[in-house]
């Protein structure tokens, strides 16, 4: 039995195991650990400016925000939809249908389809791409995660994404265990981001506009410099410029982090700049930095059904 469908079969038959939570829940009864049973939701299809240069490009990239995450940072500025409950605006799609939403945006002059927080929705989203690559959609496909990935779920995607959006949140599980309740985050996304480079290796651009690699994004933290440091050299010493790094600035504290003793606060220009000239010292070259007051929370799209 190959990769992909063992890894479906088993997940349907002990319960859910898409992801490192291993909440071997039957989805297919009631939601996991993500929030989300088996049906899958999505609360956005629409052209996003907001991502990397390379990403958005002049027309957008083509996003879907599917509903539910695996993850549930405690500071998630998608928190709305990430932090799912029967509240959540989303609608129910079939794969078939999702990849209606994939042409759709290619309509629209989307440069990629891009899977916002897909993980818990592999196996379907894997029939989506399979549909559409027959029917001829043509443009590359995105992965947007924040890396609380199994491999054998990755594996499932093998030869399906061009460009992989990981997230390197946090080094040390002690912050990993406070944010996201994930002690095993650092090891367990390491793991996945090298699953990543090897599916689709070093980054290849055509007008300006990345067709594959991968962009690993790390989220800079108030109070946390020294696990940014941590993670910028663990980047470069294991990849060197063979990927791309987006180092960002925007955190926002979501009303409910207002009272939080360390991210109740943006991240302050000293502390940023402590991090962009660390990466510089270490002779990183391919990376983008975010310049002036990003951290608002008019970054973050209004989920409304929006394309649905």
């Amino acid at each position: 039995m190959n990769t992909e469908n063992k890894c479906t079969t088993e997940h349907k038959e002990i319960g859910c195991i898409l992801c490192p939570r291993t909440c071997r829940i039957d989805r297919g009864k009631q939601p996991g650990y993500c929030g989300m049973t088996d049906t899958v939701l999505v609360s956005r299809a629409a052209l996003h400016m907001w991502e990397e240069p390379v990403i958005s490009g002049e027309n957008g990239s083509g996003t879907v925000f599917f509903a539910g995450c695996n993850l549930k940072c405690i500071f998630c500025q998608n928190h709305e939809i990430a932090h799912a409950t029967a509240e959540t605006k989303a609608k129910a799609v079939t794969p078939n249908a999702l990849c209606d939403l994939f042409f759709m945006l290619k309509d629209k002059g989307a440069h990629n389809i891009n899977l916002v927080t897909p993980t818990h929705f592999i196996p379907e989203i894997r029939e989506a791409l399979l549909t559409a690559r027959g029917r001829g959609l043509g443009l590359p496909i995105v992965y947007n995660t924040s890396s609380y990935e199994n491999v054998s779920a990755l594996q499932m995607l093998d030869g399906l994404i061009d460009v992989y959006l990981p997230d390197l949140k946090f080094y040390d599980p002690a912050i990993a265990e406070e944010c996201a309740h994930a002690p095993d985050y650092f090891k367990t996304a390491a793991e996945a981001i090298g699953e990543m480079f090897r599916q689709v290796g070093e980054p290849v651009f055509e007008n300006d506009l990345m067709k594959k690699g991968i962009i690993v994004r790390h989220l800079v933290l108030p109070g946390h410099t020294n696990d940014s440091k941590n993670i910028l050299k663990y980047l470069y010493e294991t990849y060197h410029d063979r990927i791309y790094i987006s180092i960002m600035n925007q955190y926002t504290p979501m009303e409910h982090m207002k009272n939080h003793t360390l991210l109740g606060r943006k991240v302050t220009k000293r502390e940023y700049e402590r991090i962009v000239n660390y990466a510089l010292d270490l002779g990183i070259q391919n990376a983008f930095i975010q310049e002036g007051d990003v951290a608002k929370e008019s970054f973050i799209p209004p989920f409304d059904l929006t394309g649905l």
